[in-house]
């Protein structure tokens, strides 16, 4: 098992910044690969940024690239998402999630939500125009 905890979430305006956190505890966090995603209210879950459990690869949706940076701590067994430029359409609830990628090479990593095996309880991101 792996207890994810996100954190960091809030209100801010367009064009702010906000860090997300999510502390994992259980398992060897190293084994997997973390990816953020997040949801709409009225709209499906989908992948915003992932980082493989070698820390090297990391991967973005497109709408979100060259704004938000994925990063993993180890000693921490934290991984962060830094968002910069905040937009209105980036509101949303916000999910950091684990997945077992031993059997795979290290930089790999998976964008489908049911690929994951852990999830946290999210975290509420709201951006006001």
């Amino acid at each position: 098992q792996v207890q994810l905890v996100e954190s960091g979430g809030g209100l801010v305006q367009a064009g702010g910044s906000l860090r997300l956190s999510c502390a994992a505890s259980g398992r060897t966090f190293s084994n997997y690969a973390v990816g953020w995603f997040r949801q709409a209210p009225g709209k499906e879950r989908e992948f915003a940024a992932a980082i493989s459990r070698n820390g090297f690869a990391l991967y973005y949706a497109d709408s979100v690239k060259g704004r938000f940076t994925i990063s993993r701590d180890s000693a921490k067994n934290t991984v962060y998402l830094q968002m910069i430029s905040l937009k209105p359409e980036d509101t949303a609830v916000y999910y950091c999630a684990a997945d077992d990628t031993t059997a795979y090479s290290g930089n790999f990593y998976r964008p489908n939500p049911s690929a994951y095996d852990y999830w946290g309880q999210g975290t509420q991101v709201t951006v006001s125009s």
